[in-house]
């Protein structure tokens, strides 16, 4: 049996639920196509089946952001995923903040050593800085999920570097992820 692997593209394209902007770039933007490559590996893997929240860049979760959470989460309970990656990029008030970092339920939960292993495998293949692993049960994703979540941001889209690595290279970004999530489950 495959591991099956529910990956969320954070945001919609546009409201409700339209990610954070900067340098140019709209945070849906860059991680529907990192989620949709970080798809394309796992799925070539026959240790793995992967699916996307969002299948088009149109696509649209949801009439309010409660309600596109709740597709989101939704969507990764009723197919029975084994685990739920959400991808977003980070924003900040200070343009050199850099850096990846993901977020779990509770650091008792088996998703917390998956966001370890994906963010060593960032930093490998990105050279960007891993700024750890926090706790946030108050995350919708994270709570309503009935699998092992966590929430990963990749990269600051408020940062000039971060932002150009996200749009330029999505598939190194996925391949960073991927080499993360194979390390977890020891196929590396």
């Amino acid at each position: 049996m495959p591991i099956k692997i529910f990956i969320d593209q954070g945001h919609n394209p546009v409201n409700p639920n339209a990610g954070a902007e900067g340098n140019g770039y709209r945070e849906q933007d860059l991680v529907y196509e990192i989620g949709k490559s970080l798809e394309a590996l796992l799925n070539a893997n026959p240790n793995f089946e992967a699916r996307t929240s969002r299948n088009d860049p149109d696509e649209i979760l949801g009439t309010n952001t409660a309600t596109s959470l709740a597709a989101r989460t939704n969507a990764a309970n009723s197919w029975g995923a084994d685990y739920f990656i959400s991808i977003h990029a980070n924003a900040s008030d200070l343009p050199d903040a850099s850096g990846s970092e993901a977020f779990v339920y509770s650091a008792s939960s088996p998703a917390y050593a998956l966001a370890e292993n994906i963010l060593v495998g960032l930093s490998e293949a990105t050279g960007l800085q891993n700024r750890g692993i926090f706790s946030r049960p108050t995350l919708y994703v994270l709570r309503k999920t009935a699998m092992p979540a966590l929430l990963l941001e990749v990269g600051f889209i408020t940062n000039s570097g971060d932002a150009q690595l996200m749009a330029e290279n999505p598939d190194l970004i996925a391949r960073g992820i991927y080499n993360g999530i194979l390390r977890y489950f020891g196929l590396s």
